[in-house]
């Protein structure tokens, strides 16, 4: 029953995400990216500091709506793995997310292994995009044993990772 609710709420919080209205740094984020935030992720994280249209306001927090919000703060640190299927201007889309550690890297996978023993090889994108503290980096600072958030299309049985996060040590 938990993981009906879970996944029912993964998907409003990715919807709510990409069909929100006004300027809040997330209009322009990727369906990977939302998917993320709805795990809990802060926008600022998933943003390199060089994109000034992600900026947080005068007094350093961003803009989120309060339902958006709220849906995120009812998912944070609960959500481990999921899949949604979200209406793009192209289309629609399947995006997979997934929190957990690294298991197995290479040059064009990496293995994440969730909380609950949930296991996915995920392959590299085209571009790929890695973002640790807000910098972006190169897929090979990715590390066995580290802890990350990752988002990605899946086309058929094959997902492949659009966004690593590499989230502050807590």
């Amino acid at each position: 029953m938990f993981t009906r609710i879970a996944a029912l709420a993964l998907g409003a919080a990715v919807l709510t995400g990409a069909a929100g209205c006004g300027s809040t740094g997330t209009d322009t984020m990727t369906p990977e990216a939302t998917a993320l935030t709805a795990l809990g992720y802060q926008t600022e994280d998933l943003v390199p500091a060089a994109n000034p249209s992600a900026s947080p306001d005068a007094t350093g927090r961003a803009h989120p709506r309060a339902r958006r919000l709220a849906l995120r703060r009812a998912l944070r640190g609960n959500v481990e793995h999921g899949e949604v299927v979200v209406k793009t201007k192209d289309g629609e889309k399947t995006v997979d997310i997934q929190r957990g550690t690294v298991t197995a890297i290479n040059a064009t996978t990496v293995t994440v292994r969730s909380a609950d023993g949930f296991t996915l090889t995920w392959t590299f994108g085209h571009p790929i995009h890695v973002i640790e503290h807000r910098t972006s980096v190169q897929p090979s600072n990715v590390t066995v044993g580290e802890e990350i958030g990752v988002a990605g299309t899946k086309n058929g049985s094959t997902p492949t990772a659009q966004l690593i996060l590499i989230p502050k040590a807590k």
